[in-house]
């Protein structure tokens, strides 16, 4: 029965990682309409910032995590200015065309500067595990740093659409942008503010996953970026709380099925509960179908 718990509070953890990234996606999506499949390459971007910084500099943490989150939110800024913004008006193909491009950009500029091999990456969290129920359930300190991030981040960015001025301006973006413009809404700023907030959250999300999983490569986030955009598909892309849920039931179905099933077809499994969820609910478990003017 622990050894259930345990790895249902660890596919928790590792569902919490798919949330935070999922939200770049869902939001960028919701409001821009368009997949930034380079999203997950500025999850290692992140990475190697904290690594450079604390490793490489000998930074205090928290330091290192700033500049990561600094370094990060400028880079989706200049990733939507320099790649995105001039093909608005294009079509979609283009689009995830362009944003493969980007990927492939970034992953072989980590490759000049870091080199193929794998480094080693210091966990930032320096919690002490928690056990519990005489030492039978060990709960890691980057798991419960992980967890509560994911809490906090996703109450706090709820509460800033909600009420926020600039919340208030993605909610019209998102429903439409030609009638949000005429109403005084600055859209490009908006989108922008949007790339910005999502590569913020993708810093901090590769900071835990790394933390998680110590190790970082000039590849790390492509996977986790892939799944996280599963997790957003799976929750209804364009919800934020949709991106929360389908992360953290991802997250366990992957733990649980490293577990009882086969470690081998643990992404198979991921990717099959996708396809069954789709054939079902189309829209994702809360999307809601969108009806086309024609």
């Amino acid at each position: 029965m622990m050894g259930f718990i345990s790895y249902l509070v660890n596919g928790i953890s590792l569902g919490s990682v798919y949330a935070i990234i999922a939200l770049g996606y869902t939001m960028v999506y919701g409001i821009a309409k368009m997949l930034n499949f380079a999203h997950g390459d500025v999850i290692m971007i992140g990475g190697f910032v904290v690594f450079t910084t604390v490793s490489g500099m000998g930074l205090p943490p928290v330091i290192g995590i700033l500049i990561s989150v600094a370094a990060c939110t400028v880079l989706g800024v200049v990733i939507e200015r320099i790649a995105y913004k001039p093909l608005r008006g294009a079509s979609k193909l283009a689009v995830l065309i362009t944003a493969i491009g980007v990927s492939y950009f970034l992953q072989n500029v980590a490759l000049l500067i870091y080199g193929a091999n794998t480094k080693s990456f210091t966990s930032v969290v320096t919690i002490p595990p928690l056990s519990l129920a005489g030492g039978a359930l060990v709960i890691s300190g980057e798991t419960m740093v992980t967890i509560a991030a994911c809490i906090v981040i996703m109450a706090v960015l709820s509460a800033f659409i909600k009420y926020s001025k600039s919340g208030r301006a993605m909610l019209a973006v998102s429903e439409d942008s030609g009638a949000a413009q005429l109403m005084g809404v600055n859209v490009n700023a908006t989108i922008a503010l949007t790339f910005a907030i999502g590569s913020a959250l993708a810093a901090i999300a590769g900071v835990l996953l790394c933390s998680a999983y110590p190790s970082l490569t000039p590849y790390t986030g492509a996977m986790p970026g892939i799944k996280a955009f599963v997790a957003a598909v799976f929750g209804g892309i364009g919800s934020i709380p949709g991106a929360f849920i389908g992360g953290i039931l991802l997250g366990v179905i992957e733990i649980l099925g490293k577990a009882y099933i086969s470690s081998q077809l643990a992404d198979a499994i991921v990717f099959a509960v996708l396809i069954v969820v789709l054939l079902v609910k189309p829209t994702g478990l809360l999307g809601r179908q969108i009806q086309e003017k024609v």
